[in-house]
């Protein structure tokens, strides 16, 4: 007999609702997080039995233990599929009846579930991630310290290089004591992160070979070996995005954009998006800012495009404009399997 079961999880327990193939709610029951239980429960259906789970937090474990028990898990879009249901009120065995209706009538709106050891290995770029950002809260508290004592380099570049040491611990000298033992400890802690990051990216290039996917990716201005490695596994597989526009939206490097009465406003870079995604191509227009100026970059679109849309719109808008032109430009690399063309260097050979 064919079953559809919607999931609706929580921290401490999962509410389960089953319809039957006439689409009849014929059984509820809530189950308590214990490693095994929703194996358990799941392993009375047939196998191949869909079970539709919202994308909360702690779906890891709940999805392999959907995959255990031989059942299919259809992961949720949760904002979308909130609306679809319509219910005005809310409790956990309406969701999880409404998610085994939506599955049932074939309109579930999914989003992609990525195997099993792409997601442990995306823990590896993920915790870099959080690790730089660490980083650079640590170093822009410095650069606040200094700057409540009108202190500075005579520098643009980066203060914390090994270069700079002593003229920086020079200028911590000239601070109250208080505040100079504060920004040694925050130097120690910095140091002892970038150790750390310095250890996950080896443990990157250990455990993830370089495929195909990631050497394409590295032909486009401002993504290197780090940042292809987060793309790859973030995107999985391009041909599940029906356009390079479609992913730049998932991406996060559209601007939201609101219209009415014939005019258009667009505002930030859109929140409602992979996180992990929108950092790399963000990180990588970043990239192209800082190397704007060397004479291999200067002829470069992307470089052209960022002070366009600088001197237009200023510099948020202009990495967010490079970020999309990358992401977008990441989508037909990886469809079409070839590597990135400059597309100034184009024109130029159309128009010789």
């Amino acid at each position: 007999m064919k079953y559809d079961i919607g999931c609706d999880a929580h921290k401490h327990y999962s509410q389960f609702a089953v319809l039957d193939k006439d689409g009849k709610f014929c059984r509820q029951a809530r189950i308590e997080h214990a490693r095994g239980a929703i194996q358990e429960f799941l392993s009375e259906f047939p196998e191949g039995t869909p079970v539709a789970v919202e994308s909360v937090g702690n779906w890891y474990w709940i999805v392999d233990e959907i995959e255990a028990s031989g059942c299919e898990p259809q992961m949720a879009h949760a904002l979308r599929a909130k609306v679809m249901m319509g219910h005005v009120d809310k409790t956990d065995k309406l969701d999880a009846k409404g998610l085994a209706v939506l599955l049932h009538n074939g309109t579930l709106p999914t989003v992609w579930i990525a195997p099993k050891e792409v997601r442990d290995e995306r823990e590896l770029h993920r915790t870099r991630m959080v690790l730089c950002k660490l980083r650079t809260a640590l170093k822009n508290r410095i650069h606040a310290s200094l700057a409540k004592y009108n202190l500075s380099l005579p520098t643009h570049s980066d203060i914390f290089a090994p270069k700079w040491q002593s003229e920086l611990h020079q200028l911590i000298n000239q601070l109250p004591a208080e505040t100079g033992r504060c920004i040694h400890q925050e130097l120690e802690l910095l140091k002892t992160l970038q150790e750390q990051i310095h250890h996950m990216e080896t443990r990157l290039q250990e455990r993830v070979q370089s495929t195909l996917n990631m050497r394409l990716l590295q032909t486009l201005p401002g993504i290197g070996q780090i940042l292809s490695l987060v793309i790859e596994r973030e995107i999985g597989s391009v041909d599940r995005f029906p356009s390079a526009q479609h992913f730049a939206s998932y991406a996060g490097t559209v601007p939201t954009t609101n219209a009415s009465g014939g005019k258009v406003w667009q505002g930030s870079l859109r929140k409602q998006a992979n996180q992990y995604l929108k950092w790399a191509f963000v990180e990588a227009a970043n990239v192209i800012m800082l190397q704007q100026n060397h004479p291999r970059w200067r002829s470069k679109h992307t470089v052209h495009l960022y002070q366009r849309m600088r001197r237009r719109k200023g510099h948020a808008v202009a990495i967010g404009a490079v970020a999309r032109h990358l992401s977008e430009a990441a989508f037909w690399v990886l469809r079409k399997q070839q590597p990135y063309q400059d597309p100034a260097f184009c024109m130029v050979a159309q128009t010789g």
